[in-house]
């Protein structure tokens, strides 16, 4: 279980959040809301590791992730706005690389999920040629090969068309039904079957 206990951010001496508290539970998905500015993308950083709160803790399984690092890094996929592609890799170079990272699925196949994410035939092209779309799609395809229960996911349907929209629901209804859980922000309407997305306001 993921726990947000009275997180509190600052930025540039601006107050963004504060006492923000919530519980994402196995085959729970919670959805960030709140205006541009309102500091949805700090969240995610923070409850990744990547930055440090103003006050509050991130605890994973009951624990500060600051004790559990190593526990939580390799239960966590993080998609963020920065897509962490390597631009003079192939799309099948680059979900390589993140398997040589990352704890992976027993059936993981680069190839298979760049063709569940719409791109079988940009498979050997160098990510500094595809479109925005089209790397947005890369770094999705790292879910269909990650092992880790937790995915937080930064606008995660940004540039993709309603093909890839409805693709990518599916991912993440598959994703639940394991057992996962999702924490993600969108501009876009998100749907997934079977599923109620609850809401984290940071209004």
């Amino acid at each position: 279980m993921l726990e947000a206990v009275g997180l509190e951010c600052v930025r540039g001496g601006h107050l963004l959040f504060s006492d923000i508290h919530f519980a994402l539970a196995p085959g729970e998905i919670r959805q960030i809301h709140g205006p541009n500015g309102a500091g949805k993308t700090s969240l995610l950083r923070i409850l990744c590791g990547l930055s440090l709160p103003e006050a509050g803790q991130v605890l994973w399984q009951g624990q500060p992730i600051a004790k559990t690092r190593a526990s939580y890094q390799a239960n966590l996929a993080y998609v963020g706005h920065a897509l962490g592609l390597k631009l003079d890799l192939t799309a099948r170079e680059n979900l390589s690389f993140a398997l040589s990272l990352h704890p992976s699925r027993l059936d993981a196949d680069p190839n298979e999920a760049l063709a569940r994410a719409g791109l079988a035939n940009a498979t050997n092209l160098l990510c500094r040629h595809l479109s925005a779309g089209q790397r947005r799609r890369v770094a999705i395809a790292r879910l269909y090969l990650t092992a880790a229960k937790l995915w937080i996911l930064d606008e995660p349907l940004s540039a993709i068309d309603a093909e890839g929209v409805a693709e990518i629901e599916r991912l993440l209804r598959n994703h639940l039904d394991e057992n996962g859980m999702v924490l993600l922000t969108s501009h876009q309407p998100i749907a997934v079957a079977g599923r109620t997305i609850e809401g984290v306001s940071l209004q």
